[in-house]
């Protein structure tokens, strides 16, 4: 196997995820055990609750940490990232969402996360914005809005995708959470798994989200689809910005 986690806290003393560079180690030591072999670094971009993220300093910080992931003899590489709140979504510069874009150029794309509030109308002209700005979209975590979900609807009818996470699928944020993320992998409706790893706190892999998969009803094509070749795709070939009616873009 060979895993692609597009979400993933990994980077130290950052947010909410690894807190030290040897809690980065120490989950980089698991991955590389479970087969995951591409990791996005995506710290929390989101002010109200994590103001010393400086996004000029995330290259920095990746490259700190790959070096020592590497000086152990670790294969798990790094890939620039960051879980984008709307809210700052509707203020940043694109200078500064360029820190935190992933794909190559062309198809960049960015990891905007589903407010656990619910979808509402700010978040929608959130992910206009940054349509307009030239990004495609994966949108993270849906099945943990506490509603709104007819409001990605035509979201995902422009282009965006939907990234479901192991936790939701293994029961952590109640059933309710559990069974909207399995009916999105019945459906069809989940493009990726991501494991939203918070090394210290919430330490599993794809590895596990591999066979929660199976368990909620996916074939085993589906499930190496939404853990390794549908990741690697946008790894790679990106996203579309999304094509819908465009909005006047803030700068």
């Amino acid at each position: 196997m060979s895993y692609v986690d597009l979400h993933c806290h990994i980077l130290p003393g950052l947010d909410d995820g690894a807190a030290t560079m040897e809690e980065t180690l120490r989950h980089a030591r698991r991955l590389h055990a479970e087969g995951v072999r591409d990791v996005a670094c995506t710290p929390h971009v989101k002010r109200a609750h994590f103001r010393g993220i400086h996004l000029s300093g995330l290259a920095q910080a990746r490259e700190e940490a790959q070096r020592a992931i590497e000086g152990e003899g670790l294969g798990v590489r790094l890939h620039p990232g960051g879980e984008l709140a709307h809210r700052d979504a509707l203020l940043l510069s694109p200078q500064q969402l360029r820190h935190i874009a992933q794909g190559p150029a062309g198809a960049r794309w960015l990891l905007l996360e589903c407010p656990f509030a619910g979808i509402d109308e700010d978040f929608v002209t959130a992910a206009q914005r940054l349509s307009v700005l030239g990004y495609g979209l994966l949108l993270a975590h849906p099945e943990r809005a506490a509603g709104g979900h007819d409001a990605l609807w035509p979201l995902v009818e422009a282009g965006a995708l939907l990234q479901v996470n192991v936790c939701s699928l293994l029961g952590n944020h109640g059933l309710d959470v559990q069974e909207l993320a399995a009916d999105f992998v019945r459906r069809g409706l989940a493009y990726c798994l991501a494991s939203d790893g918070h090394p210290g706190s919430r330490d599993h892999t794809l590895q596990l989200g591999f066979h929660l998969l199976l368990a909620a009803g996916a074939s085993s094509a589906q499930a190496y689809r939404l853990t390794q070749s549908n990741p690697r795709f946008l790894l790679h070939q990106g996203i579309p910005s999304l094509d819908f009616e465009p909005v006047a873009a803030s700068s």
